[in-house]
């Protein structure tokens, strides 16, 4: 065996699968008991009884806050949901067709280039904890004021007294949410706001690493997270439930018919969880929750539930994430392609929170391949080939 054979021996999964990269305080995963935390908190208690606020708190500082220190970074959030002036300059020399996250990370980079901290030391904790505020605040303002833009829409300023999730809402329809919409939409900020170390995170982590500005670790993110199968499969789960819902008939036999046609179903099953996904069984208590408001078509949510049982019988797979929060996202008027910016809004949070971590212990990612290429050979000149 050569030395670079020899060398590739002891190869990794594919995509890294069952592979701990590191080290990390953020977040803790159970797959096969079907267990997340937030710095030890319980993604069951956190989302009925905890605001995004808090958990952003949480997940940037380890505790969670003091009534005060709540009261403190709420109305500072609130005050930095907005969109500069520059990004908004930038908007409007946008393609109209641009997909949402494509104009997100186009927009969020322009967004660091005029940052108060825009070049501040990567060990300067209080400068990248100012900037991860505005960035969070900027890329929740930034998705929905797109949404209007592109529609031909005036952009809708952030309203102090609105929480942070009542904010995104009222910024994309223009007018205020009711409270369950907005408690329903906090839960989903919540529950979508880390994962450990999944593609968009990691590839965050791997851009801190080098020591860059906050925001180019954020772009990155946003590059991974604009993938389908990382965030766009709530996405496609609307699409599937329109496309049912057109053809009419039973829903069984439809997720019968694409099965057989080796068709795609996103919305189930899990790379790390081998059991429920605990999200997915708050969301779908979300979703029927939206639905039973008045004004709201409940029939996505029953087709939701008829499609989930459709495929566990079939498939014996559960829902996920991702399934139950279309039905909820659509309910709440937000259009599918809205989905995916949506998740970027409430993982910016978790983004931040790992790269803070990555800044404060660093070392460069680096790891090895595994060489499956040609064994040594020595050129041949261009006239004896």
């Amino acid at each position: 065996m050569s030395d670079e054979k020899a060398k590739s021996a002891a190869k990794p999964a594919a995509g890294l699968e069952g592979m701990v990269a590191g080290d990390s305080a953020v977040c803790f995963i159970d797959g096969q008991k079907g267990i997340l935390r937030y710095r030890g908190y319980d993604i069951a208690e956190l989302g009925p009884s905890s605001t995004f606020e808090e958990v952003v708190w949480l997940l940037w500082k380890g505790e969670l806050p003091k009534g005060a220190e709540l009261a403190a970074f709420s109305k500072e959030l609130a005050a930095e949901t907005k969109v500069p002036v520059e990004v908004a300059a930038a908007m409007q020399t946008l393609p109209p067709k641009s997909h949402p996250m494509a104009a997100l990370r186009t927009l969020v980079s322009i967004a660091g280039n005029v940052d108060a901290d825009a070049e501040c030391d990567p060990s300067d904790v209080a400068a990248n904890l100012r900037k991860a505020t505005r960035l969070l605040g900027q890329t929740s303002a930034i998705s929905a004021a797109w949404e209007r833009v592109r529609n031909g829409k005036p952009i809708v300023e952030a309203d102090p007294k609105l929480s942070f999730a009542g904010n995104f809402l009222r910024m994309i329809s223009g007018e205020n949410p009711t409270e369950v919409s907005t408690r329903v939409f906090d839960e989903c900020l919540v529950l979508h706001a880390d994962h450990e170390f999944n593609a968009s995170t990691f590839t965050a982590r791997v851009i801190a690493a080098t020591l860059p500005d906050l925001h180019s670790a954020l772009v990155g993110a946003i590059g991974a997270l604009k993938g389908p199968l990382h965030g766009g499969a709530n996405t496609a789960v609307m699409h599937m439930l329109i496309e049912i819902d057109k053809k009419g008939g039973s829903p069984a036999e439809w997720v019968r018919e694409a099965l057989a046609a080796k068709k795609k179903i996103s919305g189930f099953g899990h790379r790390v969880y081998k059991t429920d996904d605990p999200r997915a069984t708050r969301l779908k208590v979300l979703a029927e929750l939206v639905a039973t408001q008045p004004g709201v078509a409940r029939k996505w949510f029953d087709l939701s539930t008829e499609v989930a049982k459709a495929f566990h019988d079939q498939k014996n797979l559960p829902a996920n994430v991702d399934f139950y929060s279309a039905s909820t996202y659509f309910a709440l008027g937000i259009a599918p392609d809205m989905f995916t910016p949506i998740f970027a809004v409430s993982r910016t949070s978790g983004w931040i929170a790992h790269v803070l971590e990555q800044f404060a212990n660093n070392r460069l990612i680096r790891p090895l391949a595994s060489y499956v290429g040609s064994e040594p050979r020595s050129y041949v000149a261009m006239a004896k080939r």
